[in-house]
């Protein structure tokens, strides 16, 4: 009888011990959501090049709204998930910049829309731990990043193209492999040479 007695004593015992341990963990765990990290800065745009988005009020709520991302809790990120998701999808439904409407950038616009749904699913989550939202949040800012990275690369591409004042078939560039935005403004700018050529002749 004493052994089982002492068989029960000590399940009673190892049991409140483990008890005690995981609510120690939750408390650690609740604590550390409140902990404040500084994650990566957003690639901006250019401001060389912001004439050319200050329209596009989507992107631009975007840029300013992850800010608050740079130093902020698990607990302010998660807060901060639902809102963050709308703007996402209000950025793929925006009405873009022609020059922007292209396959590469939305799929960018895409994979950063999926982010902030996880994002979005880990506020729902109660045991969710604070490096898994950081480690979320960083995926959520290089994706936007590589947004804005494109957009640079777009502009840059367009600034390079306005620049061209010698024929392509004379510098060896492959018509066949240029997109529709570059041949358009290759043959816009080659046209209007063509008419300021023609037009000195005729004075």
């Amino acid at each position: 009888m004493k052994k089982i007695a002492f068989i029960l004593f000590s399940v009673f015992i190892l049991s409140c011990v483990k008890d005690e341990k995981v609510a120690e963990q939750k408390q650690d765990s609740k604590l550390l959501l409140s902990v404040v990290n500084e994650n990566s800065s957003v690639e901006i745009i250019d401001n060389i090049f912001r004439i050319e988005v200050e329209n596009w009020e989507e992107l631009n709520t975007l840029e300013v709204f992850l800010k608050r991302f740079k130093k902020a809790s698990s607990n302010e990120i998660l807060s901060n998930a639902l809102e963050l998701e709308t703007l996402a999808k209000s950025l793929i439904d925006s009405i873009k910049p022609e020059l922007f409407n292209i396959p590469s950038l939305n799929a960018r616009i895409n994979i950063f829309y999926n982010e902030t749904l996880r994002l979005s699913d880990m506020s729902a989550i109660p045991a969710i731990k604070a490096e898994e939202v950081f480690e979320e949040t960083e995926k959520i800012i290089k994706s936007f990043s590589a947004i804005n990275a494109k957009i640079n690369t777009i502009l840059i591409k367009k600034r390079f193209e306005e620049e061209i004042t010698v024929d392509v078939k004379y510098i060896g560039l492959d018509s066949t492999r240029i997109d529709s935005v570059s041949k358009r403004t290759i043959n816009e700018r080659m046209q209007q040479k063509l008419d300021e050529k023609n037009q000195k002749q005729n004075e």
